[in-house]
């Protein structure tokens, strides 16, 4: 049998595997997506921005076969068949937000899934001086003995998986160079700028994770305007310095110590409470929290009782403290209808 019948023959087989899995294909696809995405909600301090899946597409796998396998096996007069050679007809891809989250991820999967190949485009390129490019983990994975066993489990435990893990700079880079045409047999000027432009990726990733570092360093360093010396002010000029958002974190963590602050209502609120006080310190919001909060955590349960379908979130509470603390300053902080409602009551209470 000539090469060319050979490959005719086992293209038909694929189709034929092809046509009649493809359902199936699609199920486990959908299974091992939402096992991830379960897997990995529950994983402590690791950013996943997205979990995405595909089947491969059959001519996709016949471009892949014939681009890394059948020139070899060709050549070595071996018989074949092109199914094996497929080892990503399933494909996950975890886009992470920091580049140190990539190794996490990997070693969180591996305890509900045997480890079939591991290839490491991070440390390959990382490893050399001449190319920039493509960086992400890629796991060929099965599930394991103890997940395979679960009885809702049993009907994909010989299925494997390819997964990728990207960081969201990573996952840019690729699309983009995929758009790129040419990058190997080309003028030496372009060549260089797309190498630069892929530095720039690389440089860009390297900087969101010193960044997200130094944002948690400089919380831990901010003062804590909390203590009493704070609200009476003794503390040298330096740290009665203008309040940021580290410092104000800082204090209102400890006024609300089970509320996970969502950053960008952080930069807002202080944004808005410089635009109100121009130039608020630090121990000024602290002394203002410390003389009216007590009234206002009363003020809550008095408006929630009588408005079961309202919350005051820890933003409103810390709206009427500033506003009840200077009531000309702060005025702002509070809509008419909330102020007059909050002064209504205020006057029955005194």
């Amino acid at each position: 049998m000539t090469a060319a019948s050979h490959l005719a023959r086992e293209e038909a087989a694929f189709h034929a595997f092809y046509a009649l899995e493809r359902p199936a294909l699609d199920q486990s696809c959908a299974f091992f997506t939402g096992l991830l995405q379960a897997i990995l909600s529950q994983a402590r301090h690791i950013d996943v921005a997205k979990i995405e899946s595909r089947v491969k597409d059959r001519e996709e796998c016949l471009r892949k076969f014939t681009r890394k396998y059948r020139t070899a096996l060709e050549e070595s007069g071996a018989s074949y068949e092109i199914r094996p050679y497929i080892t990503d007809l399933i494909g996950v891809r975890v886009v992470c937000l920091y580049e140190d989250e990539l190794e996490k991820v990997a070693q969180i999967v591996q305890s509900h899934f045997d480890v079939i190949d591991v290839t490491d485009k991070v440390t390959a390129m990382e490893g050399t001086e001449a190319a920039f490019g493509y960086k992400g983990l890629h796991l060929d994975l099965r599930l394991n003995a103890a997940q395979a066993a679960l009885p809702e489990h049993q009907a994909y435990a010989n299925q494997p998986f390819e997964l990728q893990v990207r960081t969201i700079i990573q996952d840019a880079w690729s699309v983009l160079d995929h758009k790129i045409k040419y990058k190997k047999s080309i003028p030496a000027p372009l060549k260089r700028r797309i190498n630069v432009l892929s530095a720039l990726f690389e440089l860009a990733d390297r900087e969101f994770r010193q960044i997200r570092d130094a944002t948690a360093a400089e919380l831990q360093r901010a003062a804590d305007e909390t203590s009493e010396v704070d609200a009476v002010s003794t503390r040298p000029a330096a740290a009665s310095s203008e309040l940021n958002a580290f410092t104000f974190l800082k204090i209102a963590n400890h006024f609300f110590k089970e509320v996970e602050f969502d950053g960008q209502k952080v930069d807002q609120f202080v944004d808005d409470m410089r635009a109100w006080s121009p130039g608020i310190t630090r121990a000024r919001f602290n002394a203002l929290m410390r003389e009216t909060f007590a009234t206002v955590k009363r003020y809550k349960q008095f408006y929630e009782e009588r408005n079961p379908e309202s919350r005051f979130n820890p933003f409103t509470v810390m709206r009427h403290c500033l506003y009840l603390g200077d009531k000309q300053v702060f005025r702002r902080a509070l809509r008419n209808t909330s102020r007059e409602a909050f002064e209504a009551w205020l006057q029955g209470v005194s």
